[in-house]
């Protein structure tokens, strides 16, 4: 049984629409990671590239590179990020790796001006406090 949370979506494990700040802010910068209040693995980027948002996790699947500081290039129309670390591409809409890796990708939603990421966690543009992990 679903815990008493009242999803009206029906959404499983607390994933919902989260908030994360106005469009014409997030939009001045490439990459921008975002703090999980699951902690550091559950950490995400937040991609603005050519016009769009794109969210995935912000380790590397591989063995945890930044993502956030990798480049970010367009082959035949695939936009991917390359992990600074080993250089492992992921697709930034589908997450998969021209390797057998994969990487979780977030669905984002803009509405009234701002940036939602579906996550099952709270995100913050901020460190949560240290104290706070469960």
């Amino acid at each position: 049984m679903a815990s008493g949370s009242g999803d009206e979506e029906g959404n499983t494990e607390g994933v919902s629409w989260r908030l994360i700040g106005p469009a014409s802010e997030l939009s001045k910068k490439r990459c921008r990671l975002m703090y999980s209040s699951l902690g550091y693995d559950s950490d995400v980027c937040l991609f603005y590239v050519k016009g769009e948002f794109f969210a995935m996790d912000a380790r590397c699947s591989h063995s945890g590179g930044p993502l956030c500081e990798g480049d970010i290039e367009e082959a035949d129309g695939v936009l991917q990020v390359f992990c600074p670390w080993h250089d492992y591409d992921f697709d930034l809409r589908t997450g998969k790796s021209g390797t057998s890796l994969q990487q979780q990708v977030y669905e984002v939603k803009l509405e009234d001006g701002n940036v939602y990421v579906k996550h099952s966690s709270h995100l913050s543009l901020l460190p949560f406090p240290a104290n706070q992990k469960s």
